[in-house]
């Protein structure tokens, strides 16, 4: 993986002193703390400390806090973006028995991450195989941190819908959405083992 690196000034801004307050002081540090974070849902998306508070988070707080410090750091080369890509038991061990019980091949998934010049960095943590997460990539966009709650979950829902009705699944967008919860739980579990 490309590593990014940069002091973070504690001056420029909330995210960078709460970093510094751990006496995290470059952007490297700053991207392993965050993966090493348990991989949980968080309370409140809409606060940019949550993480701090709760010391766990999903790809989408996990990059959108990254992407805040580079913000605050004036670091623009670093992007937050949103992928599509075909959540399966092959880059998804995880999830495998889910997709298996409701006989689906995958899941069209929704996943935030970060792109500097043409390289994907994930820091989510969970053990997703990065090089079949690229091969798998449907379609991405990039997005800004604010975006990582309604807007995502509504992009992710249009997708799905078209993809149900393009693929013939026998599923509402209802009981996918079910049944994908059931695979973030399943996520969430194997993450804390």
């Amino acid at each position: 993986m490309i590593v990014i690196d940069f002091e973070i000034s504690g001056n420029n801004g909330i995210i960078s002193t709460a970093f510094n307050k751990l006496e995290i002081k470059t952007f490297a540090e700053a991207c392993k703390w965050v993966n090493d974070l348990d991989y949980s849902r968080n309370n409140e998306k809409h606060n940019k400390l949550i993480l701090f508070e709760e010391l766990c988070g999903t790809c989408s707080t996990k990059h959108a806090l990254l992407k805040r410090l580079a913000d605050e750091n004036d670091n623009t080369s670093i992007k937050l973006f949103l992928g599509i890509f075909t959540m399966n038991g092959e880059n998804t061990p995880a999830i495998k028995y889910v997709l298996d019980k409701y006989n689906l091949e995958y899941i069209p998934e929704a996943h935030n991450y970060l792109r500097y010049h043409n390289d994907r960095l994930d820091f989510t943590g969970i053990g997703v195989d990065e090089t079949k997460f690229k091969l798998d990539l449907l379609e991405e966009i990039e997005i800004s941190p604010d975006q990582i709650t309604e807007y995502k979950v509504q992009y992710h829902k249009n997708y799905i819908s078209h993809w149900i009705e393009t693929n013939k699944i026998p599923y509402t967008l209802d009981e996918l959405w079910k049944i994908r919860e059931k695979c973030i739980e399943a996520l969430a579990h194997f993450s804390k083992n």
